[in-house]
């Protein structure tokens, strides 16, 4: 069994990152230990968008560190680069040749990027799923945690490895989808109504970055937006400020929503966020003592050398029979 996840280094880690994503992988990590588990940097993706080269260079790096500061295992977790593969696109051209523009349009990411861009559309903007369908095909990933916003993206690789299998005979395994039950979708803490994004740096208010001062981290929490009431109850519809820190405590300690309502039945929001930014403060100090032992002990290198090395045995020996299968080998 394989478990795949991967990440875009556009923007800065975010707590919602964390809590959605990384924590969870984690948790997959140490529930299936007899999995592998493959973590990559989507720094092909990245390119979708321009990208000033050093910066990029740059957040590849702190994301690898951080994923292994949250706590992934440099032993057992495959870390690579997605652009050391050289498979990722060769298999990404054969998903483009096996997906129909339609669906490529009908992609709720690509009509919200589209709508945003100022200047020409890459084409890249449109075909980046078939890749994204490659990333996990490659590697015939069993199991892949995703976000609610990704579930779309999923189903076009679902669709697109049984479309292949029915056409050239059984050659990649569906996977299946993986989406946590608590902090799946963390909220921008200005604007409780939009996800919290790592590309959301206009307003640094909204989100906290996992790099962020843990001083800082905590004034973000006391100053989140909530509401007129003053009862700590959970309604994502109706208070969708509180709810969004009642899923933060829960993430970061582990405490069931309604055992936090059930401490804070008698206190007030202020009473409620002083708490929550301790535990971010905390949880920050931490993360980032953890993070900065990594970086200068100079393992990280290594880490991803070894990475990309292993990814690249099990991507060329999938390569070479897709080649087979569709007729391109002699």
């Amino acid at each position: 069994m394989r478990i795949l996840s991967g990440i875009k280094p556009t923007g800065t880690l975010t707590l919602g990152n964390y809590i959605g994503a990384i924590k969870n992988f984690v948790k997959l990590q140490e529930e299936y230990k007899d999995a592998e588990v493959l973590v990559f940097i989507a720094d092909l993706h990245a390119l979708t968008t321009p990208q000033d080269k050093q910066e990029l260079r740059n957040r590849k790096k702190e994301i690898a560190g951080m994923y292994l500061a949250c706590g992934l295992d440099k032993e057992k977790t495959i870390l690579f680069n997605q652009s050391e593969v050289k498979e990722h696109l060769e298999l990404g051209y054969i998903m483009e040749c096996t997906s129909y523009i339609g669906e490529m349009e009908r992609m709720t990411q690509y009509k919200d990027k589209k709508l945003k861009q100022t200047a020409g559309i890459k084409t890249s903007l449109l075909t980046y799923p078939a890749l994204m369908a490659a990333d996990i095909l490659l590697y015939d990933a069993s199991l892949v945690p995703i976000g609610d916003d990704q579930k779309q993206h999923l189903e076009l690789t679902r669709n697109l490895a049984v479309r292949f299998n029915n056409e050239y005979g059984e050659t990649f395994t569906v996977p299946e989808g993986f989406t946590p039950k608590v902090g799946k979708r963390i909220m921008g803490l200005q604007d409780p109504t939009k996800k919290m994004s790592k590309s959301d740096e206009g307003n640094p208010k909204n989100y906290i970055s996992l790099f962020d001062n843990p001083s800082e981290a905590r004034n973000k929490i006391k100053s989140a937006v909530t509401d007129s009431l003053t009862n700590i109850k959970y309604d994502a519809k109706e208070k969708p400020g509180i709810s969004n820190l009642l899923n933060i405590y829960s993430a970061l300690t582990d405490t069931s929503i309604s055992q936090i309502e059930k401490k804070y039945a008698n206190s007030n929001y202020m009473e409620f966020k002083n708490d929550l930014g301790e535990i971010v403060f905390n949880f920050l100090s931490d993360l980032q003592n953890k993070y900065n032992n990594i970086i200068s002990s100079g393992i990280l290198g290594s880490v991803l050398d070894k990475g990309a090395a292993y990814a690249s045995m099990l991507a060329k020996r999938k390569i070479e029979k897709v080649y087979k299968k569709v007729g391109l080998n002699r």
